[in-house]
């Protein structure tokens, strides 16, 4: 990797990270279009909690405590680890290669 890709590689997670961390503090806690849909076609009381409802950083909270370092948490740790799949699933296939190449 050359000098400025790694540069550019580490403003990027960086910046990731700040509006993970920091900006999320300040994101709306009302409702999001389809939410606000479903509530004024008065259909959203069927709604049903999603399979990852129980996990630790659902609703983007540190286990359901609602502040900001909660939701800073949370956003940090989702970044995180969607660097690290993503960055494993690259490694994964710049590894296998290119068939008929070299």
């Amino acid at each position: 990797m050359t000098r400025r890709g790694r540069t550019l590689w580490i403003v990027g997670v960086t910046v990731a990270l700040v509006v993970a961390g920091v900006v999320s503090w300040y994101a709306s806690s009302s409702p999001d279009g389809l939410e606000w849909a479903a509530e004024r076609a008065g259909f959203a009381h069927t709604a049903e909690d999603s399979a990852a409802a129980g996990s630790p950083l659902a609703d983007y909270l540190w286990n359901g405590e609602e502040n900001r370092l909660s939701a800073g948490a949370a956003g940090i740790v989702g970044v995180l680890v969607t660097l690290g799949l993503a960055g494993g699933v690259t490694w994964l296939v710049r590894r296998r290669g290119v068939p008929g190449q070299g």
